[in-house]
């Protein structure tokens, strides 16, 4: 069994097709899954019922077909989705309530890796899907001899549209009468979302400018990943150009969603994710909101102003799912922009946030700069990532001098004075640390993070 370690992921799995990810490691995690999925959902693996979606990779095609092949080897009865965004698979499972979803997918990584994202119905809350942990996937695997042992039995197999389905589902999130026909323009990167963000237009009184429609597993227009230095450009200059009200960004699998302003300036997840709540909050005042550590203090103070309940997470959509549903919120967000709803089964998605942003902006008279301006409280600036060589050391040397000051150690360690904080934390599969620092002013920004680095750079 040849199988490299490095590409099971804490959320996923992701490798480069065909040398670290093939048709042959394919077969080996699904039978993992298959097994991870009975035990987890105490139910024979013949009697699971499974749907599998993909994106328009090169890779995702021959993964996906490869999964498919092993679970109808055991019996299993699986719903294809075809060419879907993540977004709709997270919906499928929730809606139709199948045991278990797969995703072949790389998410935001470059043309030439691919992958898997895995979730289950969780099985003592229904309503709630639960993201499977691709370490935790590895480390089932290595205790299992293959081929199973399990019966082999005929599956059944049949395409399914849900499309339909899910549009209904998003736009039960706002009242299309309010929103106004605003100019929007999109990108979706010649991802899968491309499917059904001319089908969602169609139902709103909004103009679609469609940025890069066409379905191209090369992506070939900008990178995979929208926070890529210089993805933006071409949306930035579209929306100045078509004089937009407001420009949307999509990471290739559709997951995570990023705003461009009127005035071509993008937006940051964190600011979006307050967009959102002061939204929602006005659909159920006093509801709670989760957001990620190493959002800016904006969040939890504005939340708080607008009669929300602010839930403090580490950072990761599984953390953040976990706190909304222990910690009864309607909603969670990050600054990486992924966006994620209790009434969307406590799972991300990229469609419902825009819906909601463009309620949001419709029923505020002024220009998006102009609300996003007003949640801008301090200087934040962006996540600054340092190799280093001893983590624990480094980390040892921010908690002694600092040790007077730390609030917590959840997720690295946060530190905070009266006019300024900041969190380092480790990579969860690189030598990183990644510092996230906030201040009052730039001035005040740019000392601390000078101070930060000459300490870890000792």
């Amino acid at each position: 069994m040849n199988l490299n370690p490095k590409i099971f992921k804490a959320y996923d799995i992701r490798g480069i097709y065909p040398s670290e990810i093939n048709e042959e490691t394919a077969e080996l995690i699904a039978q993992t899954y298959l097994k991870f999925l009975s035990e987890r959902i105490k139910k024979p693996i013949s009697q699971l019922k499974i749907t599998v979606g993909q994106d328009n990779r090169q890779a995702s095609r021959p993964l996906a077909n490869k999964f498919i092949e092993t679970l109808l080897q055991y019996g299993v009865t699986v719903d294809n989705l075809g060419l879907i965004s993540v977004n709709d698979l997270y919906f499928a499972v929730g809606h139709y309530q199948y045991d278990g979803g797969v995703m072949a997918t790389a998410s935001h990584n470059p043309p030439e890796y691919g992958g898997f994202k895995m979730v289950l119905l969780n099985p003592d809350f229904s309503d709630s899907i639960e993201f499977i942990n691709g370490q935790a996937l590895y480390q089932k695997l290595q205790s299992l001899e293959f081929p199973l042992s399990d019966e082999q039995l005929p599956g059944i197999i049949k395409d399914k549209d849900i499309s339909q389905d899910h549009l209904n589902h998003i736009l039960s999130f706002v009242d299309i009468k309010k929103i106004k026909p605003l100019k929007v323009v999109v990108d979706t990167g010649n991802g899968t979302m491309t499917i059904l963000i001319p089908k969602l237009f169609e139902k709103l009184p909004c103009q679609l400018i469609h940025l890069f429609p066409e379905l191209d597993g090369r992506f070939p227009n900008r990178p995979a990943n929208p926070l890529t230095l210089g993805a933006a450009d071409k949306i930035r200059r579209k929306v100045l150009e078509e004089k937009a009200d407001v420009g949307v960004i999509y990471d290739v699998d559709g997951d995570r969603m990023f705003l461009v302003d009127e005035q071509g300036k993008f937006i940051r997840g964190d600011m979006i994710l307050l967009l959102l709540a002061k939204e929602l909050l006005k659909k159920t005042p006093g509801a709670g909101i989760v957001y990620n550590l190493i959002c800016s203090h904006a969040v939890p103070e504005l939340v708080a102003k607008w009669g929300g309940k602010p839930i403090r997470s580490e950072v990761g959509y599984r953390n953040l799912a976990e706190h909304m549903r222990k910690e009864n919120g309607i909603l969670s967000g990050e600054v990486s922009a992924h966006f994620a709803f209790k009434n969307n089964f406590y799972a991300d998605s990229g469609f419902i946030a825009l819906v909601l942003v463009l309620e949001a902006i419709s029923e505020d008279s002024r220009k998006l700069s102009e609300i996003i301006k007003e949640y801008n409280l301090y200087a934040r600036g962006d996540e600054i990532n340092i190799e280093v060589d001893d983590i624990k050391a480094e980390l040892e040397k921010i908690r002694k001098h600092y040790k007077g000051n730390i609030r917590d150690e959840i997720d690295g360690i946060t530190v905070e004075f009266n006019d300024w904080w900041f969190n380092v934390r480790p990579s969860n599969t690189e030598p990183l640390l990644r510092v996230t620092v906030e201040a009052k002013n730039q001035e005040e920004l740019k000392k601390r993070q000078e101070e930060i680095l000459n300490i870890i750079e000792k």
